[in-house]
């Protein structure tokens, strides 16, 4: 099972996203665990998670999570804005995927 965490500021619009990523998995028969967290709060995941993506709004977060979680073998990005803005859950996790298969 592929466990993909998204991470902003407070983790609320993220979970929008997080829900038609679900659907978009279900539709596909992908077995994947994905969740939303706060940037302050994402440590209680690390451990679960494979691929983290990164809210545009807190971009300039990439560098810290990069150093502090790509040695623990998670794969880290920031979520393309416009997939974000547009809510478009199937192309942010084809994205996610693409990156852990990367």
């Amino acid at each position: 099972m592929k466990q993909i965490t998204l991470v902003c500021a407070a983790g609320m619009s993220t979970s929008m996203l997080v829900q038609k990523m679900v659907k978009a998995a279900t539709e596909k028969g992908i077995a994947a665990e994905i969740r939303a967290t706060s940037e302050s709060t994402f440590k209680e995941y690390a451990d679960k998670t494979d691929v983290l993506l990164i809210g545009p709004q807190v971009g300039y977060l990439e560098q810290d999570f990069k150093t502090k979680y790509e040695p623990k073998g998670i794969k880290i990005q920031v979520i393309n804005t416009v997939d974000y803005g547009m809510m478009n859950g199937e192309k942010v996790l084809v994205d996610a995927l693409n990156l852990l298969e990367g």
